[in-house]
């Protein structure tokens, strides 16, 4: 029996060092390779030097070209069984012409985290107005999710937001959180200890602006004050793609040092004591707070930073959004090894019970295999109407800039 075949377009070349949308790309790909598919990755977008190598993984690269007839060409030849997007801005790029060559293909959206949600945040952090989920972002985004037959949400508030803001049918949302290996005892013991490690951590890529944004409120609001309470600690904060004005905010005498991108995050934040991350707005679930959590690293955030990652558990630390309570909390958290202990702790619970992929993975493969996709279609007419309305101004859209770039 030959393999399923699947497509991710991706919108970028995964990097798994460099984000957490990069991580979760690269753990779908390893759940659908063990489950025995065959895998072709196809991007429009150019390589750099941190993309993920898939040459071992015996995943076949594709490259593709936006507005081509090229691709369709391509989708022709492989035929894929199952055809997934990566973010919503590649499924409107590419989605109807998934539906003109590959009508039946399984047709899946990855949203990473709802950009909707993430923007209005930002807008509303930014006008300090209240937030307006229903912007023209949401609009496309939403279309999105309805011309697709599953989209995989990562965030249980975020499911929420899609059923009861934006009305969407459970039938055409997966929760699929980060995919782990379980903590078990043999990685716990290797953990380097309490009084082995030292200074305050962050990390976050900085094309990504809450990341931006949370260096700034470190700089300008937590580490002066913080920094006057535990002489003799650093803060230090990595991160990819750090422009001028990051590393412009280094100071050596207020012992803020900026350090650019970490070979590892996992490794580089399990040597430190504490991820202080007050997180201002954001969507999805944070990365930066699973890595902590698989290295035994206790951390301080806000409630939008730990939003939907522990469900009823106790968090890896404290979450505080008054600004002088999260500064009093990393304090004690740096400084008292039973409050530390015990958010570790808390860590491994929440990875064990969470986003242990055990409890997720098996289920997933099986939703998608056993799905009678006309009969979810049709309880989708909604998406068909999309479909066919959007198909119709997309495709000549893309037709008249290829042949524009024809000339």
């Amino acid at each position: 029996m030959n393999a399923k075949k699947l497509l991710i377009i991706g919108l970028v070349w995964p990097e798994p060092n460099s984000s957490a949308a990069g991580t979760r790309m690269v753990q779908l790909v390893d759940l659908f390779s063990s489950k025995g598919y065959q895998i072709t990755f196809a991007s429009a977008a150019t390589k750099s030097d941190f993309s993920y190598d898939f040459s071992m993984t015996g995943v076949i690269e594709q490259e593709i070209k936006l507005n081509d007839e090229s691709f369709n060409s391509f989708l022709k030849s492989l035929d894929p069984q199952i055809v997934m997007f990566d973010r919503f801005m590649v499924e409107e790029q590419y989605g109807w012409r998934v539906q003109n060559e590959c009508p039946d293909a399984l047709r899946i959206l990855d949203t990473e985290d709802l950009h909707c949600l993430r923007s209005a945040r930002q807008q509303s952090s930014k006008k300090q107005t209240e937030i307006d989920l229903f912007s023209d972002t949401a609009k496309r985004e939403i279309a999105a999710i309805l011309r697709c037959d599953i989209s995989l949400i990562i965030s249980e508030v975020e499911m929420e937001i899609l059923k009861k803001k934006f009305k969407i049918d459970t039938s055409l949302l997966y929760y699929l959180p980060f995919l782990e290996q379980e903590l078990t005892a043999e990685i716990i013991s290797k953990w380097i200890p309490f009084e082995d490690r030292s200074d305050f951590v962050f990390i976050g890529n900085f094309l990504h602006e809450p990341n931006w944004h949370t260096v700034q409120v470190l700089k300008t609001t937590i580490w002066p004050a913080l920094s006057k309470k535990l002489p003799g600690v650093n803060l230090n904060i990595y991160g990819a793609y750090a422009t001028q004005k990051v590393l412009q905010l280094e100071n050596k005498k207020e012992r803020f040092f900026i350090k650019g991108r970490a070979k590892n995050a996992q490794q580089t934040i399990a040597k430190h004591k504490i991820l202080l991350a007050p997180i201002q707005f954001g969507a999805g679930v944070k990365g930066k707070f699973i890595d902590a959590m698989l290295t035994g690293t206790p951390s301080a955030t806000t409630t939008v930073g730990a939003e939907a990652m522990k469900g009823t558990l106790d968090w890896s630390g404290f979450i505080a959004d008054e600004m002088d309570v999260f500064i009093d909390k990393a304090i004690i958290l740096y400084q008292d090894q039973i409050t530390w202990l015990n958010a570790q702790q808390n860590g491994i619970e929440i990875i064990n019970k969470r986003y242990a992929a055990l409890h997720f993975a098996d289920d997933f493969i099986a939703i998608m295999e056993n799905l009678n996709l006309t009969e979810h279609r049709n309880i989708n007419f909604i998406g068909q109407i999309l479909n066919h309305h959007t198909a119709q101004s997309t495709k000549y859209m893309s037709l008249w800039i290829e042949e524009k770039n024809k000339k």
